[in-house]
């Protein structure tokens, strides 16, 4: 059996790509087919385990949930994960393998084409249809040289494409025809119509721009989408949005993370962000943590030792103290819980340049970095609380020490994490614990959120989905932009 598949490309990041992918994979799914996500070369340091082993683009995992799937290495074959502003991580088909200058990545990227079409190929055989998303932008021409990301794997595979301009950040005629202008002549061909995302106000005001958009670029407008309220309520993708939350009603429960600048797996969050009555806000560097915080929390970071630094170079180290010498309660996630020891060893560079530094000293534990890269789902691991959770571990570094002697997690024999012996600092390794709904409303309980939390986490994020691929199919003639998918001799290498 061989899949249909079409691709959606962006006039640049962040206009909707991974969210639309989510949409169209859900609406397919409604539709009686098999589908599932793909996306040959992501960069993200917010990452998901898969049931069977690797790691993926946490927006795939999404994915692949509309798609009703589990999350499979197939779905993200090449992931970047910086460690510094020049160097990043590379995982091939899940596997972390060694980590990379940008010069050299960029220079050899072509010979990860077989690992790509190896995961896609597994895919269209697997599926009735595919829905596969670019990265960035293919009109960032100096870059498409040895490109697997958008038009080099779109002309590999001769998959159709769809291009998504975001009319919110303004300029999207200009960013669509100009994506037409600026892009080669071959490239421009594999593109069969283009949507408008992130709409607001009355839809008619912008027929005239959907003409002029049609006329200068010669494809045809399949949809302008409506700024829909549901992606708000979807986990985080890529990059962190310093979104507004709503305001509790009464007495909040107040949350505060420092953003780290490789802050890692921050979707940690997003189960906190939607709970009533919890004030959750995120603390851009140069900003103090407020004093009338209850609970703060570090979340994970591709490189400990070098957020470590940064977060000393904020004062953060100084507030969180403070806080925690007044009573207050704070989290470590991942490299959070590393950074509250009392020392952090990374002799080989596993998560950055070799180092060692002072933890803050809040857990009596100390870390050393390891080559080995542990990846994996766990269940069912019954918390210090008394109620069991379930999520995923993807760390380097071992922990030890007399506070790990309070484990944070059990799960049977293995124990995860350190507490305090006042029980307010705790560390962690596992990710994905808040996605539990009884152990949040342990967690929020003693935390001094007492008035209940009823919030069905796992069943919010499905309702969103529906209400998002809904949204979608109003906006977009669904009929038509499948039916690219299903053009024959797609498969042609052009």
């Amino acid at each position: 059996m061989t899949a249909r598949a079409l691709m959606l490309q962006g006039t640049g990041s962040d206009v909707g790509k991974s969210v639309l992918t989510a949409a169209l994979c859900r609406i397919a799914r409604r539709r009686g087919l098999s589908v599932a996500p793909f996306k040959p070369q992501n960069m993200s340091n917010n990452a998901a385990a898969c049931p069977t082993g690797g790691e993926i683009g946490r927006a795939q995992a999404l994915q692949a949930r509309a798609a009703g799937l589990d999350p499979h290495v197939d779905m993200n074959p090449v992931l970047l994960k910086p460690q510094t502003d020049c160097t990043a991580q590379l995982v091939v088909h899940g596997k972390a393998t060694h980590a990379m200058e940008a010069a050299d990545y960029m220079a050899n990227r072509d010979q990860l084409m077989g690992a790509v079409m190896e995961s896609f190929g597994r895919l269209t055989n697997a599926y009735d249809l595919v829905i596969v998303e670019g990265a960035g932008s293919p009109a960032e021409i100096n870059l498409r040289d040895r490109d697997i990301a958008n038009m080099g794997f779109a002309r590999r595979a001769g998959v159709p494409v769809c291009l998504v301009g975001d009319i919110e950040k303004g300029g999207v005629i200009a960013s669509l025809v100009g994506t037409r202008n600026v892009i080669e002549k071959k490239d421009s061909a594999m593109i069969r119509a283009f949507l408008v995302n992130k709409f607001r106000g009355d839809l008619k005001l912008f027929d005239e721009g959907v003409t002029e958009i049609e006329t200068r670029a010669r494809w045809p407008c399949l949809g302008v989408i409506p700024w829909l309220p549901a992606a708000s309520k979807l986990p985080a993708e890529d990059a962190l949005v310093l979104d507004t939350p709503l305001t509790p009603s009464g007495k909040a429960l107040k949350i505060a993370a420092p953003i780290l600048s490789r802050i890692a797996n921050f979707d940690d969050a997003d189960p906190l962000k939607l709970e009533e009555n919890v004030k959750f806000s995120w603390i851009p560097p140069g900003q103090a943590i407020p004093r009338n915080t209850d609970v703060v929390i570090l979340f994970g970071t591709k490189s400990t030792l070098g957020d470590l630094a940064f977060l000393r170079a904020q004062g953060w180290d100084h507030d969180i103290i403070a806080h925690a010498r007044a009573g207050g309660r704070v989290l470590g996630i991942c490299g959070g819980y590393q950074m509250l020891g009392n020392r952090v060893s990374d002799p080989f560079g596993v998560d950055g340049d070799p180092g060692e530094a002072a933890g803050l000293g809040l857990l009596d534990v100390d870390t050393i970095m390891t080559r080995h890269k542990e990846v994996k789902p766990v269940s069912r691991g019954v918390t210090a609380l008394g109620p069991t959770t379930s999520g995923y571990v993807i760390h380097a570094g071992r922990t030890s020490g007399p506070d790990a002697n309070r484990p944070f997690i059990n799960f049977g024999a293995e124990q995860d994490g350190a507490r305090s012996a006042n029980g307010r600092i705790e560390g962690t390794y596992l990710h994905g614990a808040f996605a539990g709904n009884e152990f949040r409303r342990a967690w929020l309980e003693q935390a001094g959120h007492f008035r209940g939390a009823n919030l069905d986490y796992g069943a919010a994020v499905d309702t969103a989905l529906d209400e998002l691929a809904d949204g979608v199919e109003q906006a977009v003639d669904v009929d038509a932009l499948l039916k690219l998918a299903e053009e024959p001799g797609w498969r042609r290498k052009t």
